[in-house]
């Protein structure tokens, strides 16, 4: 024991010191990816966390920003010539210009490299003056992350568990009646194929508009140039013999051809890059749709997590590339959506539908952290009387409309369980509260020289996982 003890000791002693010597003679790069499902507001994070790194003065939570190591920082090109640059100026625009609106969501992979030249602490202070660490961000799809659980999945596999799915729910009905009148056994008829393939589409465009999370092939709702492609041209099937030349054997080809071309590639080349991951999670929209939604969210979490291969990363495989993600942020977003004392119960509800992928992520020796936050506030907080009793409330300006209101969406239990429990049992509706949701544009801003947007807790975001590099 005490010489496991001493030997674990002296290896972290190497290992610190390895980092720490690599620090002096090479400029690091953090690799950070950001992504979330339907309108969680990815965009809007990224930009936020831009502007609020160049004009660091709302980021005092940042421990390097509120000590004033960060010196300096700057957009540069970013290292990859083959993917789009983040288009952040425009989105920084749409969000802090004279009639403020929220920018186009996520429909393909971005990246963006931001610079930082960072003042060293410790004994590494003076050994050296200011060091630059690169920042690159990655933005892709939440969709698209959805497909890496189908790699370990048959087209049988999924077919079984998308129709089960599907029939439950209204938006399922027509697609499964559609199935009810044909037999798969049938010669393959690129028509029918095709029609089967926008089917599936319409249903999954459905039921993410309805709050669902298993909106899988992800790039049928985002398909980019693979539009009307034969890759993207196949849907769920009841399963049974599937003879040579059928629509249920050309529809299995097809699955494990969109698994090889599509997902594995999207793979290789992006995700399996990263260093740190942020997962943006719009819990609220998830509890607002209902206990059958929020436990589809978490179904969906803990698949996400298992495509991040977390876990640390050694010398030798930090040198070989061999990357693991060592730190996920799991963030409920639109906390200004609630007033500040029920900030705690929402980190909590995030926490808690996220505890099962959370486990495996520690045991694999990476970090995990539950927060709420707002990238960009858009509301105030206020407090009135209602028939008597006091209400914390608050107000901001409708999407639709542009009124200005004052909200008390409900209150969320202190305990998780609360919501969960019935969600995990199947009920059909909330039996102690409706939960509102009410969509806010941003508000005007006039801001301050050195101050980047407002927001809750995205400095605190940003240590998590970023401060140790910094």
């Amino acid at each position: 024991m005490v010489i496991g003890t001493v030997a674990d000791s002296v290896g972290r002693g190497i290992e610190s010191a390895a980092q720490g010597v690599s620090a002096l003679f090479f400029e690091p790069v953090i690799r950070l990816g950001v992504t979330g499902l339907a309108r969680s507001g990815k965009t809007v994070f990224i930009t936020s966390l831009v502007a609020n790194l160049l004009e660091r003065g709302r980021m005092p939570g940042l421990v390097a920003a509120g000590s004033g190591r960060i010196e300096a920082a700057y957009l540069q090109p970013q290292p990859d010539d083959t993917v789009p640059r983040f288009d952040f100026e425009t989105h920084l625009a749409a969000l802090t210009g004279p009639d403020p609106h929220w920018p186009d969501s996520t429909r393909a992979v971005s990246e963006l490299r931001l610079s930082l030249r960072v003042r060293p602490k410790g004994l590494l202070a003076g050994l050296s003056g200011p060091r630059t660490v690169h920042l690159d961000i990655v933005d892709y799809p939440g969709e698209w992350l959805l497909d890496l659980a189908l790699l370990d999945q048959s087209f049988a596999t999924w077919s079984d568990a998308a129709l089960a799915a599907a029939a439950t729910r209204p938006e399922g009905a027509a697609f499964c009646k559609t199935l009810a009148d044909l037999d798969p056994r049938t010669a393959l008829d690129e028509p029918t194929a095709a029609a089967l393939a926008r089917g599936w589409t319409r249903y999954l465009q459905a039921a993410r508009i309805a709050g669902y999370a298993d909106c899988t092939p992800g790039r049928f709702l985002l398909p980019g140039d693979l539009d009307g492609s034969p890759a993207l041209t196949f849907a769920p099937l009841p399963q049974g013999p599937a003879p040579r030349g059928s629509l249920a054997r050309e529809f299995a080809r097809r699955f494990e051809a969109y698994k090889a071309q599509v997902v594995k590639p999207f793979f290789k080349a992006h995700f399996a890059r990263i260093d740190r991951q942020v997962v943006l999670v719009d819990v609220l929209g998830a509890i607002h749709s209902g206990p059958s939604a929020l436990e589809d969210l978490r179904h969906a979490m803990a698949g996400i997590l298992g495509a991040f291969r977390p876990g640390r990363k050694g010398g030798l495989a930090g040198l070989l590339g061999q990357r693991r993600v060592d730190r996920i942020l799991f963030a409920a977003t639109k906390a200004d959506h609630l007033h500040h004392s029920q900030h705690d119960r929402l980190a909590a509800i995030m926490a808690a539908l996220v505890t099962e992928a959370r486990r495996r992520a520690d045991f694999a020796g990476a970090r995990t952290q539950a927060m709420a936050i707002a990238a960009l506030r858009a509301t105030v907080e206020e407090s009135r009387r209602v028939d008597g009793q006091p209400r914390d409330l608050v107000r901001g300006r409708l999407l639709e409309g542009g009124a200005q209101v004052a909200l008390h969406p409900g209150d969320l239990p202190e305990d998780p369980a609360a919501l969960l429990a019935p969600a995990r049992a199947g009920a059909k509706a909330w039996l102690d509260g409706d939960y509102g949701v009410m969509r806010f544009a941003p508000a005007p801003l006039s801001l301050k020289p050195g101050d980047g947007p407002p927001h809750i807790r995205l400095d605190r975001a940003a240590e998590f996982v970023l401060g140790d590099k910094l």
